[in-house]
């Protein structure tokens, strides 16, 4: 069995919940576990131990636990009626949203080193911070409630930008050693297809040039990527083409063919039925859509 809980690459490539409650032990699942992407942890309520990188944690009220992609993490908690275990989660896969965050370079490199960097540990504290983070997380989970499914990439993109300014405060106040050129750290090899897949999505996938570029062999490389994410390579660069196209479309009024050519699929035709395979819809009738429901 896999350790890895994924992301399903034909959904939006993130996760949320506000204020999460188990009352019950048998309701958690106090298990090791690891992510596809990152993992930020708001605990309002509950005690217990978090267990990362051979290191004990005490859990209470008002941290932010951080877990980078592939991070082996265990969460034990004391729970019972008098006590639940009061959380709210944000996991997404950092590539998806790094567009939004390069026209602010000191913030893309905090976002950056959240998820590649060597961060000294993986909780912090701060009562006023952490109480605007909880503010963020309701107003973004409130904000969802009646927003149309179309729009929840663009708000979920916003909300992660608008949390990451105040995360950034808190890192700060937390008098961490916070260089941002400090070295990365060693990634996972499915971190490595990743970034790989990352700046090469708009060519046509050549698995003997990614085999040759990183040292593994193109069977090891399609069965790892498959193991640690549970959808294939092709998959994966599809769903990765088609949010690009998404981002696009809303973005700006390319016409579609040029869309189809800006993520490397030179037909319009394929294009056009990959994404409707993807989304329901048309990419025409998503932008218009999108443009009916936009705020003025």
């Amino acid at each position: 069995m896999s350790y890895t809980q994924h992301f399903d690459v034909r959904q939006i490539p993130m996760y949320f919940t506000y204020r999460h409650t188990s009352s019950k032990a048998e309701h958690f699942d106090g298990i090791f576990h690891a992510h596809q992407g990152v993992e930020i942890l708001l605990i309002h309520e509950g005690k217990g131990r978090l267990i990362v990188d051979q290191k004990t944690y005490e859990i209470k009220p008002g941290l932010i636990c951080v877990f980078q992609p592939f991070q082996l993490h265990h969460i034990q908690m004391d729970i019972n009626h008098e006590t639940p275990f009061v959380r709210s989660v944000v996991q997404y896969e950092p590539s998806f949203y790094e567009s939004y965050f390069e026209k602010w370079p000191a913030l893309y490199a905090f976002f950056k080193l959240i998820h590649k960097g060597n961060i000294p540990m993986p909780i912090w504290t701060d009562q006023q911070e952490t109480e605007l983070l909880g503010r963020i997380f309701y107003s973004f989970h409130e904000s969802v409630l009646t927003l149309p499914k179309n729009h929840h990439l663009e708000e979920f993109s916003l909300f992660l930008v608008t949390l990451f300014r105040s995360f950034k405060q808190l890192w700060k106040s937390q008098n961490i050693n916070s260089s941002l050129e400090q070295k990365s750290r060693n990634l996972h090899q499915a971190e490595r297809i990743l970034e790989w897949l990352e700046s090469h999505y708009k060519e046509p996938l050549r698995l003997e040039q990614m085999s040759n570029d990183l040292h593994l062999s193109p069977h090891h490389l399609s069965h790892l990527f498959k193991e640690c994410t549970g959808s294939s390579i092709s998959d994966y660069l599809s769903a990765k083409r088609m949010q690009q196209a998404l981002l696009l479309l809303m973005s700006n009024e390319y016409p579609v063919t040029r869309i189809a050519e800006e993520v490397g699929i030179t037909s319009c035709s394929h294009f056009c039925k990959i994404f409707k395979l993807h989304y329901g819809l048309t990419p025409h009738q998503y932008r218009k859509q999108w443009l009916e429901k936009r705020p003025l």
